[in-house]
């Protein structure tokens, strides 16, 4: 229940403004079909993670060790100072195709995360909590929870949410679990 948790947190938190949220935005305004779009972020975003989780889960069991688990310490210490950097989208790049609003999205989607901050989050906490399906949920339903609002409320609600606080709370939090590991590592906790 912690990866589920962890996961999900971690994952909503980092994908506020983040450029797969402002893809959301862009497709929605261009479609105007939510339902289709919504489904191509959720088939997108399971397919993309459990394959991030697959791999951080495979890449803790394959480099198990005290110094692989600095690693991942830090990589979420990193992710935090990244976090506070906004995302810049180039609407070129997502104008829609002639495949429709759910293959577009789709596509688009699984494309738009590879390298992304939240898919190297997703593989740090597959190599954190070495629970796949737990953390490919968690981080799926933490997009969901970013980019359903995302598509239906669009421009007004990234008008709305102050970005800056947000991206500081993520970073935050990516700080306190990068530190809490750091310590745990090191045997103080």
């Amino acid at each position: 229940m912690e990866a589920l948790l962890t996961s999900t947190a971690v994952v909503a938190l980092a994908e506020i403004g983040d450029k797969t949220q402002l893809l959301a935005i862009v497709l929605a305004t261009r479609f105007k079909r939510p339902v289709p779009i919504i489904a191509g972020i959720l088939v997108a975003t399971l397919a993309n993670h459990f394959l991030a989780a697959l791999v951080g889960e495979q890449a803790a069991a394959f480099l198990d060790g005290l110094w692989f688990r600095y690693v991942v310490a830090i990589s979420f210490i990193v992710m935090a100072g990244w976090t506070l950097i906004p995302d810049k989208f180039d609407e070129d790049e997502a104008k829609p195709a002639k495949f429709g609003a759910f293959l577009t999205t789709l596509v688009a989607f699984f494309l738009v995360e590879m390298g992304d901050k939240t898919q190297l989050a997703t593989i740090a906490l597959g190599a954190r909590f070495q629970a796949v399906v737990p953390v490919m949920l968690g981080t799926t339903l933490g997009m969901m929870l970013a980019n359903v609002p995302a598509v239906f409320l669009g421009n007004a609600l990234i008008k709305r949410i102050p970005l800056n606080t947000v991206r500081v709370i993520a970073a935050l939090l990516f700080l306190a679990i990068g530190l809490w590991l750091l310590a745990q590592t090191a045997g103080w906790i």
